[in-house]
């Protein structure tokens, strides 16, 4: 069994909450328009929270701040100035097509950021005529 800290009626909570997230993945599991779609169950489990949100974008390469993130929550939303959106929304716009295109995008950018040649070792020493 799960121990949470709050008490009984939190540790209710999390579990009721956590068995409707449940209800939710296996409805998306079973859904057809996702099955061709690579570690659904890994990928479901792991956007149940924000932290996971994070991290997975951090894996994709772009690191999000919280702005950033409430940003594309009003974009899933529809632009409703909402500081949260239900879990199935949040999976529709994590494994929708829109995201396949928003892969490539980074892909293609972190390549672009790669291509930059970077100078190695201490700054080269600035004189007066490198002044502005």
């Amino acid at each position: 069994m799960d121990y949470a800290q709050g008490g009984k009626a939190y540790g209710q909570l999390k579990s009721h909450q956590e068995d409707k997230l449940n209800s939710i993945n296996e409805a998306f599991l079973s859904d057809p328009q996702y099955a061709e779609e690579e570690d659904l169950s890994s990928k479901l489990e792991q956007f149940k929270n924000m932290m996971g949100l994070k991290r997975m974008l951090e894996k994709l390469g772009l690191t999000k701040t919280h702005l950033e993130l409430k940003k594309m929550m009003s974009e899933v939303t529809g632009g409703a100035s909402k500081d949260s959106f239900s879990y199935t929304d949040f999976l529709n716009m994590m494994l929708g097509k829109r995201n396949a295109i928003l892969k490539l995008i980074l892909m293609f950018e972190g390549m672009g950021k790669e291509q930059e040649p970077k100078e190695t070792g201490p700054p080269c020493r600035k004189t007066f005529a490198d002044l502005p």
